[in-house]
């Protein structure tokens, strides 16, 4: 009887052991379904939150893009308008090998373009990399694009595309080629597979290299009588002369010497270097960070040693067909510093920008001039 006994008792513990056990068990998982369903709610109330938050910033970015319509408004109604320039060729032709034209010829046409910038029309930031000043550009006749970082060196990066180049990991991917000499300042260009830089490692005057990107071999160099160490851009005292490329072709701007206060202009034939005519744009060197050239016009950006909004106040027109009325006052958008160098390409109508380490492209909207 005892051992019955014994045996009712110990099962009775047993069966309560697992009342007890799987009561414990249903109250864990009440309350783990209870935490997801409190963390459901939570993860509900964040992206609701988010939700808010991003129309939030949408409408300030709206605010802030209203803001900056607003102030290009104000400062082209209150800014003096910018300059435009009658063609006026500079006078010490001879010292380049050029001979004076007759006066019926002074102001033959030079190019056939007919178009100027109305306006910038968006930008946008590829990525950062390297020096606060440096020069990339795009071969308008091909897709590829050339970086180059600082303001001086025997190596360029060559990437395959603009695409190629935003979603690298800084220069990597890129095809590196070493010069047989330093370029010097970021006033390069790419036209046409062909490379054109200005050569540090001469001891007088400025040498200008042309080089075969395909074959890696220097085709053509030549020399321009202008002071070595003068500078084209006071707030750029790296650019010796700066190398520019439109619809028709290769341009040279340059300083003759450090005591000229203005800008001058050469146009350039691709093939032998040769010096074609040039002019004296009258556009002051005072606070110009870069220049460039569009449809035979060109277009100087000015700015302040504290840096602050680059515009462009000053246009010269090698064909004398802009209207002073007509000239554009342009403001760049508000970024980070200011332009180390501004590179236009004719087949996109589009600016590459180097800003304190930023690239940067400006799509430009184009009119056509009113031709008097």
């Amino acid at each position: 009887m005892k051992p019955l006994f014994v045996l009712l008792v110990s099962c009775a513990w047993t069966l309560i052991g697992a009342q007890n056990y799987y009561q414990a068990l249903m109250d864990y998982l009440e309350n783990r379904l209870l935490a997801i369903e409190l963390t459901s709610e939570a993860m509900t109330g964040i992206k609701n939150d988010h939700s808010m938050m991003f129309k939030d910033l949408k409408g300030a970015s709206a605010r802030v893009d209203l803001v900056e319509t607003e102030m290009d408004y104000v400062e082209t109604q209150n800014s003096p308008r910018a300059c435009a320039n009658n063609a006026e060729k500079v006078l010490e032709q001879e010292a380049w090998g050029l001979q004076e034209r007759d006066e019926g010829d002074k102001h033959s046409t030079i190019t056939n373009c007919v178009e100027i910038i109305s306006g910038i029309r968006s930008v946008k930031i590829l990525k950062r990399i390297g020096s606060p000043k440096g020069m990339w550009t795009r071969d308008p006749k091909s897709s590829k694009l050339y970086v180059f970082n600082g303001t001086s060196g025997d190596t360029v990066y060559e990437f395959k595309s603009v695409r190629d180049f935003s979603t690298s990991l800084g220069v990597a991917g890129s095809r590196m080629i070493h010069l047989p000499s330093k370029w010097t300042g970021p006033g390069s260009a790419v036209y046409n597979g062909y490379l054109y830089y200005i050569n540090q490692e001469t001891d007088a005057d400025v040498q200008v290299v042309k080089f075969d990107l395909m074959s890696g071999s220097v085709t053509d160099t030549a020399m321009f009588p202008m002071e070595r160490h003068a500078s084209l851009y006071t707030l750029n005292p790296e650019t010796v002369a700066d190398l520019a490329v439109d619809d028709e072709g290769l341009w040279l701007l340059f300083t003759p010497t450090d005591s000229e206060p203005n800008i001058s202009l050469a146009k350039m034939d691709t093939s032998t270097l040769d010096i074609e005519q040039i002019w004296d744009t009258q556009c002051p060197r005072g606070n110009a960070e870069a220049a460039f050239v569009v449809c035979g016009t060109v277009y100087v950006v000015y700015n302040t040693r504290m840096a602050s909004r680059s515009r462009v106040q000053c246009v010269f027109d090698v064909n004398d067909m802009m209207l002073t009325e007509e000239a554009p006052l342009l403001y760049f958008p508000r970024r980070y510093g200011a332009h180390a160098s501004l590179k236009y390409n004719p087949e996109e109508n589009q600016l590459y920008g180097w800003d304190d380490g930023y690239q940067i492209i400006y799509r430009l909207t184009i009119k056509t001039k009113l031709l008097a």
